[in-house]
C-alpha cells in the first residue's frame, strides 16, 4: 500500500479507555509520527503500546520486498551482505539469520552505569515508530515484540557509553534488540534486574528470532538522542517558566522595578521568547506591596542590575532556542531512519539519514542556554547576600550575621553547579573519532550531547531551587510589606516544606526540598494557581 508523507497522517490517537482508571491510556502506533505527549506518556507514565492495523499491513508489505531481495543472486546491503567495512562480503542464505543475531550481540557493547528507564522506553517507542512506517523491512512479529515489551514494562539494560551518534545509537539500540531476542539483562515492571529470557517468559512474550535485514533495522536509528531531546524539551519548557517566576520573586525582594518589563519596551526588540518571559514577570509581580513601597518621588534607584533588568532577554533567548530545538525534534519524529531503507517504489537503498548531526547541534545549543539561565540565577542569589547590594537586608540573610552564616554556602553550591554547567556547555557535536576501519569517518556524538544535557537540566533545577529558597527568605524579611499574590503563593508553598527565617539550620535538606518544588512543577503550579497559565 503506498504510504503518504508521515507528517500528513494522524497515527497518534489514544485507545479509548475508562477515564476513571489510574493507568495511562495505551498509545496507538501507526504509520505517522508519535507526538511528544505520547512519548512522555510511554516513557514517564508507563503507558502501553498498540500497533495499528494500518501499521501491521504496511510492515508486512515492506517485508515482502526484503524477502524478494533475499532470493536475488545479486548482493543487497543489509540483506545479503555484511555491514560497515565488511559490506562487500556476500553472505550465503543459511548464514543470514546468524549474521543478524551476531550483529546485535556484537553491537550490544555498552559500558558504564545504566541509562534511565524513561530514556530506554522513549528510544524503544521511537524505534517501533520507525518500524511502523514500513521503511525498514522487518516482519510484523518483530515489531509486535517491541510493543509487547513496552506494554509489559520490560526495560532492557542500556549502558551510558557506547554510542557515537552516527550510524544511529548503535550500542543502546542493540541492547534493546538483544533483550527482544531473549538475551541480556532487563528490568521488569517492578524494577527488578533479571535475565531477558525469564522476563519475557513471565510476560508471555516469545523472543524474536531475527531474519534478513532485521538486526540492522533494530539498531540503525537516532532514537536515543531523539528521545532524550523530547524529554529535555518538556523539562526545559517547565523550567523556563519557573525561572520567570523565581526571577520575579528576586526582582521584588531586591526592591527592583517592573517598569522595564512593560509591553511597549519589550516590543522594541520583537523576539517572541523575550515577550513571553516579560509578560510572565509582569503578571507574577502584579499587586506587589513590596514594589509599590518604593514607587515614590524620593526613590533614588535609577535602574536595576542586568541580572534583574535583563531577565526576559536571557530567559527569552533560551525560549527561542528551545523553540528551534522543538522544531528539529518535530521533523525528526516525522522521519523514517534506517539503512538501508525500503522506498515507496519498493527499492532497498543505502543512505546516510542515520547521522545524528541535526540532533547533536540542538542538544548542544540547549546546554548553552541552560548554562546561561543558571548563571543569571546565581547572580541574583548573590545580590541577596551582599549588604552593599541587597537594599537593607541582613548580611547573607542571616538571623544574626557573624554568629549565623545564613545562605552563604547555598550560594557556594549554586556557584559550583554553574561552573559545572559551563563545562557541560562545551559542545560534543564538534568532536569526532573515526570508527569501523575509517568507513564511519565522521560521527555526530549526539548521544553524548544528550547525556550531558540531562545533567545540565538537573543542575539548572538545583540552581533555581536555591534562588527560590533565598528569594522567599528575603520576601519574609521585607515584612510587614506584602509580596504579590503570585509570589506569596510560591513562598507559602515552599513554607509547607521549609521553615521561614531563623537561626542557622541544616541547609542541605531545605535546598533539596526547594529543588523538588522546581523539578515537580509545584512551585510553578503555585504561581499559576493565581496568575493562570504562564506562557
Amino acid at each position: 500500500m503506498p504510504e503518504r508523507v508521515r507528517h500528513e497522517r494522524n497515527r497518534s490517537e489514544r485507545v479509548n479507555h475508562d477515564p476513571s482508571s489510574t493507568d495511562p491510556a495505551p498509545v496507538v502506533v501507526g504509520t505517522g509520527p508519535v507526538s511528544p505527549a505520547e512519548i512522555l506518556a510511554v516513557a514517564r507514565e508507563g503507558a502501553g503500546v498498540v500497533l495499528s492495523a494500518d501499521a501491521e499491513r504496511t510492515i508486512a508489505a515492506s517485508r515482502e520486498v526484503v524477502e524478494a531481495l533475499a532470493s536475488d543472486v545479486r548482493p543487497h546491503y543489509g540483506v545479503s551482505t555484511g555491514f560497515g567495512a565488511l559490506a562487500t562480503r556476500h553472505i550465503p542464505v543459511q548464514l543470514r539469520g546468524q549474521l543478524q543475531r551476531s550483529l546485535v550481540r556484537s553491537h550490544a557493547a555498552g559500558s558504564g552505569p545504566e541509562v534511565e528507564r524513561e530514556v530506554v522506553r522513549a528510544l524503544m517507542l521511537l524505534r517501533l515508530s520507525t518500524l511502523a512506517t514500513g521503511r525498514t523491512g522487518v516482519r510484523p512479529e518483530t515489531a509486535r515484540v517491541y510493543a509487547a515489551m513496552l506494554s509489559a514494562g520490560i526495560t532492557p539494560v542500556v549502558r551510558e557509553f557506547g554510542s557515537l551518534g552516527c550510524s544511529g545509537d548503535l550500542a543502546p539500540l542493540a541492547h534493546c534488540a538483544l533483550a527482544a531476542m531473549g538475551e541480556g539483562e532487563v528490568r521488569d515492571a517492578a524494577g527488578d534486574l533479571q535475565p531477558a529470557e525469564r522476563a519475557l517468559a513471565a510476560a508471555g512474550i516469545t523472543p524474536v528470532v531475527l531474519e534478513e535485514k532485521e538486526g540492522l533495522a533494530l539498531i540503525n536509528g537516532t532514537d536515543g538522542m531523539l528521545g532524550m531531546l523530547v524529554l529535555a524539551c518538556a523539562d526545559l519548557r517547565r523550567l523556563l517558566r519557573t525561572a520567570d517566576v523565581v526571577a520575579g520573586m528576586s526582582v521584588e525582594a531586591l526592591l527592583g522595578t517592573d517598569a522595564v518589563f512593560a509591553p511597549d519596551l519589550q516590543a522594541l526588540r520583537p523576539h517572541p521568547g523575550q515577550a513571553a518571559s516579560a509578560a510572565n514577570m509582569r503578571v507574577v509581580l502584579a499587586g506587589s506591596a513590596v514594589m509599590a513601597s518604593h514607587r515614590t518621588p524620593d526613590c533614588t534607584r535609577v535602574q536595576d542590575a542586568y541580572s534583574l533588568r535583563c531577565a526576559p532577554q536571557v530567559h527569552g533567548a533560551a525560549r527561542d532556542t528551545l523553540a528551534h530545538a522543538e522544531s528539529v525534534a518535530g521533523r525528526e519524529l516525522s522521519a523514517a531512519i534506517d539503512n538501508p531503507v525500503v522506498t515507496e517504489d519498493r527499492r532497498v537503498e543505502s543512505n546516510g539519514n542515520f547521522h545524528g548531526a541535526p540532533l547533536g547541534y540542538v542538544l548542544d545549543f540547549l546546554a548553552i542556554a541552560v548554562a546561561d539561565v543558571a548563571s543569571m540565577s546565581e547572580r541574583r542569589t548573590d545580590r541577596f547576600l551582599d549588604v552593599a547590594r541587597n537594599q537593607g537586608l541582613p548580611a547573607f540573610l542571616a538571623d544574626d550575621p557573624g554568629v549565623d552564616s545564613g545562605h552563604m554556602i547555598a550560594q557556594y553550591a549554586q556557584a559550583s553547579i554553574v561552573a559545572e554547567l559551563k563545562r557541560l556547555a562545551v559542545p560534543a557535536s564538534v568532536d569526532s573519532i573515526p570508527t569501523s576501519a575509517m568507513q564511519e569517518d565522521h560521527v555526530s556524538m549526539g548521544w553524548a550531547a544528550a547525556r550531558k544535557l540531562r545533567r545540565a537540566l538537573d543542575g539548572l533545577t538545583r540552581v533555581l531551587g536555591v534562588e527560590l529558597l533565598t528569594a522567599a527568605r528575603a520576601l519574609d524579611l521585607r515584612a510587614p510589606l506584602d509580596p504579590a499574590p503570585a509570589t506569596a503563593a510560591v513562598r507559602d508553598r515552599l513554607r509547607a516544606e521549609v521553615s521561614g527565617p531563623g537561626p542557622d539550620r541544616w541547609l542541605a535538606p531545605e535546598m533539596d526540598a526547594a529543588a523538588d518544588l522546581v523539578s515537580t512543577g509545584s512551585a510553578l503550579g503555585a504561581a499559576e494557581a493565581v496568575t493562570g497559565p504562564l506562557r
